[in-house]
Protein backbone atom coordinates (compact mmCIF):
# COMPACT_ATOMS: atom_id res chain seq x y z
CA UNK A 1 0.00 0.00 0.00
CA UNK A 2 1.54 3.49 -0.71
CA UNK A 3 0.67 6.58 0.91
CA UNK A 4 1.02 10.00 -0.41
CA UNK A 5 1.83 13.44 2.07
CA UNK A 6 -1.18 15.92 1.40
CA UNK A 7 0.36 18.17 4.24
CA UNK A 8 1.95 18.81 7.31
CA UNK A 9 3.07 15.23 7.96
CA UNK A 10 -0.54 13.90 7.03
CA UNK A 11 -0.71 10.47 4.65
CA UNK A 12 -3.57 9.16 1.75
CA UNK A 13 -3.67 6.14 0.57
CA UNK A 14 -3.24 6.39 -3.22
CA UNK A 15 -5.28 3.18 -4.16
CA UNK A 16 -8.21 4.74 -2.51
CA UNK A 17 -8.05 8.62 -4.10
CA UNK A 18 -10.48 8.91 -7.03
CA UNK A 19 -10.12 12.42 -7.85
CA UNK A 20 -8.36 15.49 -6.78
CA UNK A 21 -10.23 18.76 -7.38
CA UNK A 22 -9.59 22.58 -6.91
CA UNK A 23 -12.08 24.08 -4.37
CA UNK A 24 -12.55 27.25 -6.21
CA UNK A 25 -15.93 26.51 -8.03
CA UNK A 26 -19.67 26.69 -6.71
CA UNK A 27 -20.13 22.61 -7.21
CA UNK A 28 -17.01 21.73 -5.03
CA UNK A 29 -18.00 24.10 -2.52
CA UNK A 30 -21.38 22.74 -2.31
CA UNK A 31 -20.15 19.04 -2.18
CA UNK A 32 -17.42 19.78 0.73
CA UNK A 33 -20.70 21.63 2.38
CA UNK A 34 -23.00 19.08 2.36
CA UNK A 35 -19.87 16.68 3.02
CA UNK A 36 -19.90 18.54 6.43
CA UNK A 37 -23.03 18.14 7.01
CA UNK A 38 -22.99 14.35 6.86
CA UNK A 39 -19.64 14.45 8.74
CA UNK A 40 -17.37 13.08 6.11
CA UNK A 41 -14.93 15.80 5.52
CA UNK A 42 -11.50 15.12 6.56
CA UNK A 43 -9.86 18.32 7.34
CA UNK A 44 -6.46 18.32 6.34
CA UNK A 45 -5.19 21.61 5.97
CA UNK A 46 -4.09 22.19 9.88
CA UNK A 47 -5.85 26.33 9.71
CA UNK A 48 -4.21 26.92 6.34
CA UNK A 49 -6.28 27.33 3.06
CA UNK A 50 -7.98 24.81 1.02
CA UNK A 51 -6.20 24.06 -2.05
CA UNK A 52 -7.10 20.92 -3.18
CA UNK A 53 -10.03 19.03 -2.01
CA UNK A 54 -9.38 14.87 -2.35
CA UNK A 55 -11.99 12.23 -3.27
CA UNK A 56 -11.71 8.96 -2.19
CA UNK A 57 -14.12 5.61 -2.83
CA UNK A 58 -15.51 5.62 0.24
CA UNK A 59 -17.19 8.87 -0.36
CA UNK A 60 -14.79 10.90 2.15
CA UNK A 61 -13.42 14.15 1.07
CA UNK A 62 -9.93 15.22 2.35
CA UNK A 63 -9.01 18.57 2.20
CA UNK A 64 -5.57 19.51 1.65
CA UNK A 65 -3.21 22.81 1.39
CA UNK A 66 -1.45 21.75 -1.22
CA UNK A 67 -2.24 22.98 -4.97
CA UNK A 68 -3.73 20.25 -6.78
CA UNK A 69 -0.60 20.25 -9.32
CA UNK A 70 1.57 19.15 -6.34
CA UNK A 71 -0.84 16.54 -5.27
CA UNK A 72 -0.43 15.20 -8.97
CA UNK A 73 3.09 15.58 -9.37
CA UNK A 74 3.75 13.83 -5.75
CA UNK A 75 1.36 10.67 -6.57
CA UNK A 76 3.10 10.42 -10.19
CA UNK A 77 6.60 10.43 -8.89
CA UNK A 78 5.25 7.66 -6.42
CA UNK A 79 4.50 5.20 -9.49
Amino acid sequence: MRFVNVGYGNVVSMQRIVAIVSPESAPVRRLVQDGRDERKVIDATCGRKTRAVIITDTGLLILSPLQTETLAARMEDMK
